[in-house]
């Protein structure tokens, strides 16, 4: 087993297929299968299943990913201790897709500035799709919704975000669950931590909502509850950042509701000079706004 195959093996299961991956890492296709197969021999498991053209993850492929990564992070960090240079190498973080898109981009602006060896590579989605992420070792770090109850993770609050109902303009005022009892609710997937936080609310009241509606996006729920047809929760700040946010309502969700922490969180053993850069660099803007 070499750096070089686990490498390979990675950038199979990021890119889906031996072709997109041999084109990523610039090798053959006959080399990255013959390295992988190399690999499966030597550790005596199938990392994937084969299915036609294309691979899966096995169970022993799930469970070894999370070695390979941080194999391939140490090694990483080792070069850089043993050369005294600055932070370098891939560095995967996750983060809400509300925080990557209002939060974050000047801080990592910044961190792309001052650490140019880091090859930064952001994925977004929902809190639960994050913390799976960190916790296999696809992910670094991410930022979520906390706070958080793994064992396995540790981290610090960053952001403060003020919960708000977002409402059609002609909509009754709204101060509670039960002044939205009946309306139809536009939400993410079932993992996303704002959607059970919204049925939490919802539930205190005893309200129920007439229909739950799935969508994909923030701009697609702006859109839906400006037509008139249900409400949401997000973020003010995110809200105040799209176009449109004019044409809706905005209600704070009550004092119990209305104040949620973002959390930069990662496994507790990760040792990583590009996420202690991050993590400075958060503190040190924190530690400047405060004064």
């Amino acid at each position: 087993m070499d750096l070089n195959q686990l490498e390979m093996f990675c950038a199979v299961v990021r890119h889906g297929s031996i072709a997109a991956a041999a084109s990523a890492v610039h090798r053959v296709p006959s080399n990255l299968t013959t390295r992988i197969k190399q690999l499966e021999e030597e550790l005596g498991v199938a990392l994937f299943t084969r299915e036609k053209n294309r691979l899966r993850l096995s169970q022993s492929g799930h469970v070894f990913l999370d070695y390979a990564h941080r194999i391939l992070e140490l090694a990483a960090e080792a070069r850089v201790a043993a050369s005294g240079q600055q932070p370098a190498g891939r560095f995967a973080l996750g983060s809400l897709e509300s925080t990557a898109a209002v939060r974050i981009p000047a801080l990592l602006a910044a961190y792309n500035q001052r650490f140019p060896q880091v090859a930064l590579e952001l994925s977004t989605g929902p809190s639960g799709l994050m913390l799976d992420g960190v916790l296999s070792g696809e992910l670094t770090a991410a930022f979520i919704d906390g706070p958080f109850e793994q064992s396995e993770l540790t981290g610090f609050p960053v952001f403060d975000e003020q919960m708000v109902v977002v409402a059609p303009a002609a909509h009754a005022p709204i101060r509670r669950g039960r002044d939205v009892d009946g309306d139809a609710i536009y939400v993410f997937r079932k993992n996303c931590s704002y959607r059970r936080h919204f049925e939490r609310w919802l539930t205190v009241d005893n309200a129920v909502p007439r229909e739950v509606r799935e969508l994909e996006s923030y701009h697609s729920m702006l859109a839906c509850v400006s037509a008139g047809g249900g409400v949401a929760i997000m973020p003010r700040s995110m809200l105040d950042s799209m176009p449109g946010s004019s044409s809706v309502r905005a209600w704070p969700m009550g004092e119990e509701f209305g104040l949620l922490k973002t959390w930069l969180v990662w496994r507790t053993e990760t040792r990583s000079m590009a996420l202690e850069a991050l993590c400075q660099l958060i503190k040190g803007d924190k530690s400047a706004n405060a004064h």
